[in-house]
């Protein structure tokens, strides 16, 4: 008589797909998280760029109202009115980003503004201070270049 087939697995194969399963898991998640913190910091860099969507705005707040918001007025001013406008700036200021969540960086930070600008002379200076929060150090991502990046 034949003998019957062998069915099932022993616990030395089984053992072994799921050390090859976890030696998988062990290579992919890191490179997995690491595209993850790629991505935000690519929003950050679009965001503070000169063409990016705070620049446009900051570009039409010019156009309407004949300068950038002031540091006192920040960012807010592309949100809501800043009681320092009179005149015709007041007439012609206009809402230039939706909403203030708009105005904060991938980590949930708040972007740096400052008009005029320390190192943009001619401008604004806007920054993240990047994944750590922390300002002055080198993961930090700004509209301009200096000898940290």
């Amino acid at each position: 008589m034949k003998r019957n087939a062998r069915k099932g697995f022993t616990l030395i194969e089984v053992l072994l797909v799921v050390m090859i399963l976890a030696m998988l898991a062990a290579v992919a998640v890191p490179r997995l998280m690491q595209a993850g913190d790629r991505a935000k910091i690519g929003v950050a860099k679009t965001t503070v760029g000169r063409s990016g969507p705070v620049a446009t705005a900051l570009n039409m707040f010019k156009l309407d109202v004949g300068r950038y918001p002031t540091t006192e007025e920040g960012l807010g001013a592309l949100v809501s009115k800043p009681t320092t406008l009179e005149g015709n700036q007041a007439d012609n200021w206009n809402k230039y980003i939706d909403d203030a969540e708009s105005l904060k960086d991938p980590w949930g930070n708040a972007y740096g503004y400052r008009f005029p600008g320390e190192v943009n002379a001619d401008g604004y200076d806007l920054w993240s201070n990047g994944p750590d929060g922390q300002a002055g150090t080198a993961d930090d991502i700004r509209n301009w270049q200096s000898d940290q990046g």
